[in-house]
């Protein structure tokens, strides 16, 4: 299947906002394409492609890191493309082939206008830059099986902005998305639609309007924005960032609901709770002082964000299948890669222990559970652990009264690991883990 430009809402890509629940909520709220955040290609071309069978998931991940650089799944291979940082059509078409079987197309960021971006000649910064624009689109719609398209923002002369269109045109790309502003604007200023109807005007191939999200709240707006600039399709970023269900022709959900199916399916794919957090508290932009988002605020882990929604029972019966799943190893290139063996009884959380967060002198959480465990009458927790060797990192499990908890989160030593598991067995009995946060609220009650 090749991918449609013409008549289409897409997500817009999002620095840590267009990970992949982001991007599946907005594809069951009715987008059409959704593109995943800005991925640079001197980072990605040293990633291993994971087949994990555990979550169905199709994993990129730096040898240096645990979590996938990049993540996406079967529901989402013909609607989904990814956005590359580049500066250099070589090192772009090298990213590009790694992950070309596995997306429907390869956006480039040519419109970001962030230093960190444009200080390497990346984003904004190529749209000053039409030979290097028309050598990076050339070798990568020349090299790949799927189409390409790029994002850009437009110039203060039109004229020139005319002249980029006409450029990126000729390099045979299926569509261009264009952010109405000018590299300097923020969203406070107004989106220029006479200048994306003109290049509308200009050139054949698709144009994606981009930068009305001030105005959108609900569909009829989306349509209202495409008729302003005559686009053949319309992306969305704050406005989906906001609330996804603003793409439901049914109109919006309310927010709360549309937390909790975030929330779900961040669970079902093992989504980090820091990404999760900071979506959450993205999607409360103006309601964070609320009780839930105060908790949102303080959670460390993704079991605590599903408390301050009322979804812990929800968690804990489905808990993530590679805490169930025994002897299911993700694959690389269909190789076997080496991780922790859960057992089928195995709770886990994915947090970290930090030693401001805790005493691990006088109160530790290891203390505090042993203590625990013979208040009961029953065995002594029992920990084993398992070192990574790519990085020396540990991850421990404890084994307490017949069940077993481990926190996924690697520490940089052994002792941490096991504070850690240990922390995760308190919660899920509802024990006080010695946290100095609930020690000083207990003090104060």
């Amino acid at each position: 299947m090749v991918l449609d430009y013409e008549n289409k809402v897409i997500l817009a890509p999002m620095v840590r906002i267009g990970r992949l629940p982001t991007r599946l909520l907005a594809l069951k709220y009715g987008a059409d394409i959704v593109y995943s955040e800005e991925i640079i290609d001197h980072r990605f071309i040293h990633c291993k492609r994971y087949v994990n069978d555990a979550l169905g998931t199709i994993d990129f991940i730096l040898d240096t890191d645990s979590r996938p650089l990049f993540r996406t799944c079967k529901h989402e291979k013909e609607k989904v493309v990814l956005q590359l940082g580049t500066s250099d059509g070589k090192r772009a078409l090298q990213a590009a082939k790694l992950v070309e079987n596995d997306v429907a197309g390869i956006d480039v960021n040519m419109g970001c206008p962030k230093e960190y971006s444009t200080k390497g000649g990346m984003g904004a910064a190529l749209i000053t830059q039409p030979e290097n624009v028309k050598e990076i689109l050339t070798t990568l719609v020349n090299g790949l099986s799927i189409p390409v398209t790029c994002k850009i923002r437009i110039l203060p002369e039109i004229d020139k902005t005319l002249e980029l269109v006409r450029i990126i045109e000729s390099t045979g790309v299926a569509a261009l998305a264009v952010h109405g502003r000018y590299k300097h604007e923020r969203p406070r200023h107004p989106v220029h639609c006479d200048v994306l109807k003109a290049i509308t005007e200009t050139v054949k191939i698709p144009v994606i309007a981009n930068g009305g999200s001030s105005d959108i709240t609900c569909y009829d707006d989306i349509e209202k924005f495409r008729a302003l600039t005559n686009a053949s399709s319309v992306m969305l970023a704050r406005s989906a960032q906001w609330n996804c269900s603003v793409f439901r022709k049914e109109g919006p959900l309310p927010l709360d609901v549309v937390i909790k199916d975030y929330i779900k399916i961040a669970i079902q794919y093992d989504n980090h709770y820091i990404n999760c957090k900071f979506c959450i508290l993205e999607m409360m932009h103006e309601t964070q002082e609320t009780e839930a988002g105060k908790q949102v605020r303080s959670s460390l882990s993704l079991h605590e964000i599903c408390n301050a929604w009322g979804m812990s029972d929800y968690y804990i019966k489905m808990s993530h299948p590679t805490t169930k799943v025994t002897n299911t190893q993700p694959q690389v290139n269909g190789q076997s890669n080496k991780r922790i063996k859960l057992d089928d009884d195995v709770i886990s959380m994915d947090i970290q222990c930090k030693r401001c967060d805790y005493d691990l002198t006088n109160q530790s959480p290891k203390s505090i559970l042993l203590e625990w465990a013979r208040s009961k009458g029953i065995k002594e927790p029992v920990y084993t652990t398992s070192c990574r060797e790519s990085d020396r990192r540990f991850c421990s499990i404890v084994k307490v009264d017949g069940r077993k908890y481990t926190n996924t989160f690697w520490e940089r030593n052994k002792r941490l690991a096991e504070q850690g598991c240990a922390i995760v067995c308190l919660r899920s009995l509802g024990i006080n883990d010695g946290r100095k946060e609930n020690i000083l609220n207990h003090n104060n009650s």
